[in-house]
């Protein structure tokens, strides 16, 4: 089990934590105060983190019309921005080059990875961040970095072997795609490590890639808020970052739920480049009891349960219900759509059914990937023949 740790503060006490957060959180929300756009910003003075409560939740939606009324973060007191990345909405992030921004490093410190590897990072560099979210990463730890991205895994395979590459960094199933090319064209890869995230790590691919002598770790991690939670090698849990708070609130309201229980990951970044108070992620998830085996004492969460709405994740990429609504509108021929998610093997597989008196399959099929920015097998079945149960996502997968 790794009992390394990549600085003190994961080891602290509680209430050496409490307070240095404490000190981080009030500094924070006056810092977002003194922006153009404070108006989630209603709340007390805190004198301890269950005031934090009183606080508004910050939901996706309202950061997309935010900056759409003032462009490109909304009014929000962005400093020190070195990059700007997009993602589906749309919505603008920010991204900084100072040490590790998005505070990656503990998560691949947590995975073994450090100097003397080679990463793989298969992440995507174009638009959105994961690239450089996880790149910043690997050189705080002393890694050596092979940007890869997406596609092209055949070249993936050749470069892995030609650089020698020890660990990979990239969507759990990914992985699966390059090892399974590099045993047809006969080749043998050094990975010994993954550290993943964008998606579900399922037990079985857990497994499949532990059998190739493979360690493979995820973490939890947005575009907007950086890492969140990570694995440690007791794989029990996740284990929350020491720069946010996590909140776990009843869906819908902001009010936390009772220690234990399900409900929505709402959290607080205390980067001081890009203060977001309550940012609710839409992501499910509920808090463990205790300090992981590892020794690492921050909370921790059961990891990903689900989403608190429609919104799910396929192939590492968010489809909202606001982009089926978008398809339907692109051709006066559909009368509904609805998108099915299951598992073909260890990889995701995309369905879309669409309800419509006629039009062009083809022409569906290219609005599917413009709008979704996904492929997936396109049915369309007759009007009236959809379920009447108001899904426009329905996620098949199993995740236990």
């Amino acid at each position: 089990m790794q009992l390394s740790y990549y600085d003190t503060l994961e080891t602290r006490s509680a209430d050496e934590r409490a307070a240095a957060q404490l000190a981080g959180l009030r500094d924070q929300i006056t810092r977002a105060r003194a922006a153009k756009n404070a108006c989630n910003l209603d709340g007390p003075d805190i004198q301890d983190f269950s005031d934090l409560a009183q606080y508004p939740v910050l939901r996706k939606s309202e950061l997309s019309k935010w900056q759409k009324e003032n462009p490109p973060f909304g009014g929000i007191a962005v400093s020190n921005v070195a990059h700007v990345f997009q993602s589906p909405g749309p919505i603008y992030e920010p991204g900084g080059i100072t040490h590790d921004w998005w505070r990656m490093g503990r998560f691949l410190h947590a995975c073994g990875i450090g100097a003397g590897d080679v990463v793989q990072n298969c992440f995507g560099y174009h638009l959105t961040p994961a690239g450089m979210i996880f790149e910043s990463g690997a050189r705080a730890v002393g890694a050596t970095v092979l940007p890869a991205g997406t596609g092209q895994t055949e070249l993936q395979v050749t470069a892995a072997r030609d650089v020698g590459a020890t660990a990979y960094a990239g969507t759990p199933d990914y992985l699966k795609v390059i090892l399974d090319k590099a045993d047809t064209m006969g080749i043998k890869l050094n990975f010994s490590k993954a550290a993943v995230g964008g998606g579900a790590l399922f037990p079985s691919l857990r497994q499949e890639y532990a059998d190739r002598g493979i360690a493979c770790l995820q973490s939890y991690a947005t575009a907007d808020l950086g890492n969140i939670a990570y694995e440690s090698a007791a794989m029990e849990g996740m284990i929350v970052d020491e720069k946010v708070i996590v909140e776990i609130v009843t869906p819908g309201t902001g009010t936390p739920v009772a220690p234990g229980e399900v409900g929505e990951v709402v959290v607080t970044t205390l980067n001081p480049d890009y203060p977001l108070i309550r940012f609710a992620t839409g992501d499910l998830s509920a808090v463990m009891p205790g300090n992981s085996p590892c020794g690492r004492t921050n909370m921790r969460i059961k990891g990903w349960m689900g989403r608190a709405d429609q919104t799910t994740k396929i192939k590492g990429m968010f489809v909202r219900p606001e982009q089926v609504a978008a398809l339907v509108e692109k051709h006066d021929e559909i009368i509904k759509a609805r998108v099915i998610v299951s598992r073909d093997g260890e990889m995701d597989a995309m369905a879309v059914q669409i309800e419509a008196s006629g039009g062009d399959d083809m022409a569906y099929a290219r609005s599917v990937i413009d709008v979704l920015k996904l492929k997936a097998r396109v049915d369309v079945v007759a009007p009236g023949s959809l379920p009447k149960d108001g899904l426009v996502i329905e996620d098949q997968r199993k995740y236990d």
